[in-house]
């Protein structure tokens, strides 16, 4: 309607890369197998995103990782440029949805992380 992309678009972008990302580590697609839960998501808005334009999402997990939790970074670009529109994190722990509690990160999923993880300063955090 403003002729820009609207701030909430970004939130659902963030959790399609989130389950892209993560459910291969579980070794499935099936987002019921999911376990883990989000304590916090927030989305820095750095350039307008003109109507029709193509955005290119990426995400990866950021240094240090927690005993039970890690935080995931997005970063949004317009196609065929440089410019970030916006930057995205989410803190995300490690949930055992039987017993309704947190858990520790699965050794195997700690370090398929930490082989993916980058440098939060680095990504402009």
């Amino acid at each position: 309607m403003l002729n820009h992309l609207n701030h909430a678009a970004y939130f659902p972008l963030m959790e399609t890369l989130r389950c892209d990302y993560y459910l291969p580590l579980l070794g499935t697609t099936d987002p019921r197998r999911i376990d883990v839960i989000i304590a916090e998501a927030t989305c820095r808005y750095l350039a307008p995103v003109e109507y029709g334009a193509t955005l290119l999402g990426e995400v990866a997990p950021a240094r240090p990782l927690g005993r039970t939790s890690f935080a995931l970074l997005y970063r949004f670009t317009v196609d065929g440029t440089a410019t970030v529109s916006a930057r995205g994190r989410t803190v995300i722990v490690a949930y055992d949805y039987a017993r309704g509690a947190k858990r520790e990160l699965a050794a195997e999923r700690r370090t398929a992380l930490e082989r993916d993880a980058v440098d939060p300063a680095a990504e402009g955090w």
